[in-house]
């Protein structure tokens, strides 16, 4: 008998392939049956009519920080109910574990850096998740069970320099008899399961304390053996983030890219590539990585948003202004001695003219602040600006743009909210936008879910992206749209039988109506432990989301079911090599 039939959907596969009309049964967590409508005649528990619907695989998110919130969210929302079955985690080099047991304090440490880093609460980090894992096995096993997505975690390099190296992983440089025991623990790390090595040269990632993070000082010799690591395991692949991921890579950056790529015959993915029409120059130099690794025994792939995703700013808590050359050291003082200095036009001056340098790369997009729109505001002074664009208010009061917003954040204590609009929202953007995507070492992600809850809210890429071609620009066709949502991040990252409609695959399923189907609008809500903040968003025009053939969404709202699965690699990954 099956568990399920879902009845005269239109099936868009995965593959590509034109949708088609179909009754798809399922049992046991699988695709049982497929069949024109009127054909799958075995009997069911359970069935539905899904005339005009539109039934997908669920789609995967290759960009993930959901490492904490599935502890005290185990639905991984937003991104299960924008159809989101699968996600990858354990990013940019940071990862709860592992945690060494002689060091008790290096759990708040690591809380404290994933806070600065990824924008997480710190109340949520501390009442959320247990903290009671010591290798990376024991934080896979207390995943195990409960929950909603299937879930797969790269092995965070800040955590195992951490681990082996204690402070002196901020600073320092391994012994080879650390290295030896960085290379054991993260060999330990890939038996149990972790899909391989992620990490940071950022210069915009730093710890708790401000100083640059552990995998920041590592040197390419420590890169390229813990990549050599990571081909001796089956299913396993590299995530990694240098400076010039913002904007430009270097020489050397490249060089990196493909040597840590040809060392372990595995892909590297980074994030997140910025495709801007006035920055024509970016995209070609960008895959150029690309082209030399596969030329020398590797695979680089970019990963770029199909959306412009809109963010949360303020100068009184951490966001992208702080990562701003010469900004941050401004934007940590205390708020009474922040607005005294941000109310001085010499340092204001500073303050653009490094907004506005090279150095600032892809932050120099935050520049134009006479293209800011006032978000709440919180004084009486301030009343009636909310919407408004900055220019316009200092035109009215005869100021500067980048002056005008300084008063008004003053008058709420730094606390207003900033809305700045994009200045790549042009046709000719969107146009490199969907002659980029048919690269093929170019696949879309970058969502960050689960990570900066209080200033941004990607995970809905998957349904607007959905809505946009279908009813907006229609850069490409819903079939296109699909695969590059499912088909394409399973077969990166190697998932068996995940990614497709296909008889014997996992049911991971999405079903949505097309002519509605889309996110709304980010809205801010306090429902983390500590009722600290993030910004949700409803997904619109989604009928069902099925995760391992079980029914863990059912109109927007969660069934509380956890069907999910840890998906660990070479059980449930296969190796994708690229020699």
């Amino acid at each position: 008998m099956l568990d399920h039939v879902i009845k005269g959907a239109t099936v868009v596969d995965g593959t590509g392939a034109p949708g088609y009309t179909a009754d798809v049964g399922i049992r046991g967590g699988r695709i049982a049956a497929i069949g024109t409508i009127g054909t799958v005649t075995e009997a069911s528990r359970t069935s539905e009519d899904a005339s005009g619907l539109v039934l997908a695989p669920g789609f995967v998110d290759p960009h993930t920080h959901y490492d904490a919130q599935l502890f005290w969210d185990p639905y991984a929302t937003p991104s299960l109910n924008h159809g989101v079955t699968t996600v990858a985690g354990g990013n940019c080099g940071f990862t709860l574990a592992p945690l060494n047991p002689a060091r008790p304090e290096d759990a708040d440490y690591t809380r404290r850096m994933m806070s600065k880093v990824e924008g997480m609460s710190l109340v949520a980090l501390e009442e959320g998740a247990p903290w009671s894992w010591h290798t990376f096995g024991d934080y896979l096993d207390a995943l195990e069970g409960r929950i909603a997505v299937n879930a797969g975690f790269m092995v965070g390099h800040c955590a195992l320099r951490r681990y082996v190296m204690g402070a002196d992983a901020v600073g320092g440089q391994p012994t080879g008899e650390q290295l030896e025991r960085m290379l054991a623990l993260f060999h330990e790390a890939m038996d149990a399961g972790a899909w391989g090595l992620s990490t940071t040269q950022s210069s915009t990632h730093s710890d708790g304390d401000g100083r640059p993070v552990a995998s920041r000082h590592a040197r390419p010799a420590e890169l390229l053996a813990l990549s050599r690591a990571v081909g001796e395991h089956e299913g396993t692949q590299i995530e990694a983030i240098v400076a010039g991921c913002l904007d430009q890579f270097s020489d050397d950056e490249i060089d990196l890219f493909v040597e840590m790529s040809a060392a372990a015959g595995r892909p590297l993915n980074w994030n997140v590539l910025t495709i801007d029409a006035a920055v024509p120059e970016r995209v070609p130099r960008q895959l150029t990585a690309s082209e030399r690794a596969r030329k020398a025994g590797g695979r680089v792939v970019a990963l770029t948003m199909p959306i412009l995703t809109p963010m949360n700013m303020s100068l009184g808590t951490f966001c992208a202004l702080n990562l701003i050359p010469g900004w941050g050291p401004i934007l940590a003082l205390p708020v009474p001695e922040r607005i005294a200095r941000l109310r001085d036009p010499s340092v204001r001056a500073e303050m653009l003219r490094q907004a506005n340098s090279k150095e600032a790369g892809v932050f120099r997009r935050l520049a134009d602040f006479g293209r800011y729109v006032i978000g709440d505001t919180y004084s009486p002074a301030n009343e009636g600006l909310t919407g408004q664009v900055v220019k316009d208010i200092a035109a009215r009061r005869r100021q500067e743009p980048f002056e005008c917003l300084v008063e008004i954040c003053a008058y709420d204590d730094l606390r207003t909210v900033l809305w700045p609009m994009p200045t790549d929202n042009d046709p000719d953007s969107w146009s490199l936008r969907a002659e980029t995507w048919q690269h093929p070492d170019v696949m879309l992600g970058g969502s960050d879910a689960g990570a900066h809850l209080d200033r941004m809210c990607g995970a809905p890429y998957t349904t607007r992206f959905l809505g946009d071609c279908l009813r907006g620009r229609k850069l490409t066709t819903l079939e296109g749209a699909v695969k590059m949502l499912t088909d394409d991040p399973a077969r990166l990252f190697g998932l068996r039988e995940r990614g497709r409609i296909a008889e014997g695959f996992h049911a991971d399923l999405v079903l949505f109506d097309p002519e509605r189907i889309d996110a709304g609008k980010a809205t801010l809500v306090h429902d983390l432990p500590g009722e600290s903040p993030r910004l949700d968003s409803k997904a619109i025009g989604v009928t069902a989301v099925w995760v391992n053939g079980v029914e863990s969404i059912r109109g927007d709202v969660v069934t509380g079911a956890v069907p999910g699965k840890v998906l660990r690699s070479g059980r449930d990954t296969r190796t994708v090599s690229t020699r």
